[in-house]
């Protein structure tokens, strides 16, 4: 009896022999070539698809010298609901039909990503790096720049050479939050802040600090506790700030940048027997669109952060072909409202390699 044959693996003859066209059509095709009808790519990728082809990577890069690996170092994020996921979306689908394929590096401790980011350039891993939680003289950013490997940051540095960057307008959301809870009568408001090492901290002040100052109101930055603190913590710190002898000095308006923060001191407030927005003003940033499920209402405004990873995917593969620095630099607005919500794609989590 003789054995099964072996299902071979399609490759760009495959489809050119199932099409009647050229090796190469096929190859320029998968590679959206834009010098390419759009039709013709449309067919040629829809029947790779149907044959399930992929590309084989250890060719690729003999041939090109490419990974065809996109990196993304993705520390957790307590206090932002679902960044990882809400980022590696927006990321997949930018990727999609590119042919690059998304890795993921978890980074769970403090400055292990330089270690990460050097191992990927020292060993060639990928053909470019995404990080966020930058800051002000960042050693990943200024390394990544002397080796001149292609990267973009989720957020900004304070670097005197220019570097490619995603960063949501933090400042605007302050200030806003700032003026919204002026606009609402409140005398004295208070803010949480990220840790002190972090860009994005300086901006949420000076935005914060904008807007009490021109209406003249009195403000505290909210002690013992930061943006990256436990939810328990930011709980109980807040309770005792409110419950203290001095509690008539308290904030009647607080701008909480993070879900998390935001539902903590949500909590706090109404577990004292306060009522949120009549004793103490509340608004939030938020990313999951959580705030508009929470009652009493909460204002908020929205970081998107899967549009920021659809940036941060483009403006990488921009980099990677020699697109100029001054030109993938990108400060995301803040929004009223998050858009629809919807969820990964079948081809999106095929491309998506967490390790």
């Amino acid at each position: 009896m003789s054995e099964p044959s072996k299902t071979k693996r399609p490759t760009q003859r495959t489809i050119a022999a199932k099409m009647g066209i050229s090796v190469g059509a096929v190859s320029r095709a998968l590679a959206n070539d834009p010098q390419m009808a759009e039709e013709t790519r449309a067919l040629v990728q829809k029947m790779a698809k149907e044959l399930g082809y992929s590309p084989d990577r250890a060719a690729q890069r003999l041939r090109t010298g490419r990974t065809q690996v996109i990196n993304l170092i993705l520390p957790p994020h307590e206090e932002i609901l679902g960044f990882g996921t809400l980022l590696i979306r927006g990321i997949s689908a930018r990727l999609e039909n590119t042919g690059y394929h998304l890795v993921v590096l978890p980074d769970f401790g403090p400055d292990k990503s330089a270690e990460q980011i050097q191992r990927v350039v020292r060993n060639k891993l990928a053909d470019g790096i995404i990080f966020s939680r930058t800051m002000p003289n960042d050693s990943r950013i200024k390394y990544l720049l002397e080796v001149d490997f292609p990267f973009v940051s989720h957020g900004r540095s304070e670097l005197a050479t220019p570097h490619p960057f995603v960063d949501c307008d933090n400042y605007a959301f302050a200030r806003q939050a700032a003026e919204t809870l002026i606009g609402r009568g409140a005398k004295r408001l208070g803010i949480l802040l990220p840790p002190e090492r972090f860009t994005f901290r300086q901006h949420l002040l000076h935005g914060f600090m904008t807007a009490v100052r021109a209406a003249g109101v009195d403000y505290e930055i909210l002690d013992g506790i930061s943006l990256d603190s436990d939810a328990n913590a930011i709980l109980a710190n807040i309770q005792k700030r409110f419950a203290a002898p001095d509690a008539p000095d308290a904030p009647d308006g607080l701008v909480l940048p993070g879900d998390v923060s935001g539902l903590a001191a949500l909590a706090a407030i109404q577990d004292l027997g306060l009522v949120p927005g009549k004793d103490v003003q509340l608004v939030v940033k938020q990313t999951s669109g959580v705030f508009d499920l929470v009652r009493p209402k909460v204002a908020s405004l929205y970081e998107d952060l899967s549009e920021a990873g659809e940036k941060l995917a483009d403006l990488l593969l921009k980099r990677i072909a020699g697109v100029p620095v001054a030109e993938l630099q990108y400060i995301q607005p803040i929004a009223g409202r998050p858009p629809a919500s919807d969820t990964l794609s079948d081809p999106q989590l095929r491309a998506l390699d967490v390790r």
